[in-house]
């Protein structure tokens, strides 16, 4: 009985591991590194109904929040935003410089796989993206087999990210 008991709590310890061991970098850590360690104050940019529309376009699906939260520091914002991949939200933090994006983070992953998208040799591909007429990034993002969803999403954010940052600039 107490070899039951013990293998049940390996067992239930190991698959919370494998669920709690998402987060990558806190939203602070990623926008002071963003802003060589002096963090600007953030700021809201209330979205109105034509934005949740051209957002909702973006995203491929209904966007009902107020407002976004960003950092703004001269021509360089930070944004910290969510997607879901394939059933979990995935937090993900975009710096942006001169409307291109000089970063893209996972900070929080959430799902139990295609986590792949956390790394460099991923993330790297969307620096000096920037946004054409239509909202597409400007260049090619390879995706990874078995990581569909997360791909998408993190090209979701990139591509909100752009759009927003165009928003506070104008």
């Amino acid at each position: 009985m107490i070899k039951i008991i013990f293998t049940l709590l390996i067992l239930l310890s190991l698959q919370t591991t494998v669920f709690a061991n998402g987060i990558y970098q806190t939203s602070k850590q990623f926008i002071s590194s963003s802003f060589n360690g002096d963090s600007p104050k953030s700021k809201a940019l209330w979205l109105t109904d034509h934005d949740k529309v051209a957002i909702s376009d973006i995203m491929s699906h209904e966007y009902n929040r107020l407002r976004v939260r960003y950092w703004q520091q001269e021509n360089t914002t930070v944004w910290v935003l969510e997607e879901i991949g394939k059933e979990q939200p995935i937090t993900i933090g975009v710096h942006i410089k001169d409307e291109q994006v000089v970063d893209l983070k996972v900070l929080v992953y959430r799902e139990s796989r295609g986590d792949e998208v956390r790394h460099d040799f991923f993330t790297d591909q969307f620096k000096s993206a920037s946004l054409t007429k239509e909202n597409m990034l400007n260049q090619h993002i390879d995706g990874i087999t078995g990581a569909t969803m997360s791909v998408r999403a993190l090209t979701k954010v990139a591509r909100l990210a752009l759009w927003l940052n165009k928003k506070v600039k104008v």
